[in-house]
């Protein structure tokens, strides 16, 4: 195997991780993980050729592999249920609670302009609020199931 290979398949492990943690939306798109990670790959690659540090190229490269997957919908998601809701359902139905409200949220996120450093911005705070109610509705019609 050669070193492209094996820088390749690291970067689709790293990214495939992330994406199932925090963005199951895209857990699943082959195609982009695949464009990730060859991109990343590459780019690693590039930057080693051309002299850089190893700390540098692994920068240059996580860059490219993350770049937009630094706010997480689900992972806002997730910390709401667990904020608000954790009094009313055990810790192990927390995550799969939230992966169910999920699609019931997503029309909540297309009000706000949703940067990287999103979670840092006073916008936050409204749209935890909004999601927050979104969810309590949801429960109020139609229980824990």
């Amino acid at each position: 195997m050669d070193v492209q290979q094996k820088d390749l398949s690291y970067f689709r492990l790293r990214l495939q991780e992330l994406l199932n943690s925090s963005f199951p939306e895209k857990a699943h798109d082959q195609k982009f993980i695949d464009q990730r990670s060859s991109w990343a790959a590459n780019a690693y690659e590039g930057a080693f050729r051309s002299g850089n540090a190893i700390e540098q190229c692994d920068e240059i490269a996580n860059y490219i592999l993350f770049e937009g997957l630094h706010f997480s919908k689900f992972n806002t998601v997730f910390k709401v249920v667990c904020n608000e809701f954790d009094a009313i359902m055990a810790d192990e139905e927390l995550r799969p609670f939230a992966l169910k409200m999920f699609p019931v949220c997503e029309p909540v996120f297309a009000g706000y302009e949703l940067t990287d450093d999103f979670a840092n911005g006073n916008e936050f705070d409204v749209l935890y609020t909004e999601l927050t109610g979104t969810i309590s509705i949801w429960i109020e019609e139609n229980g824990l199931q």
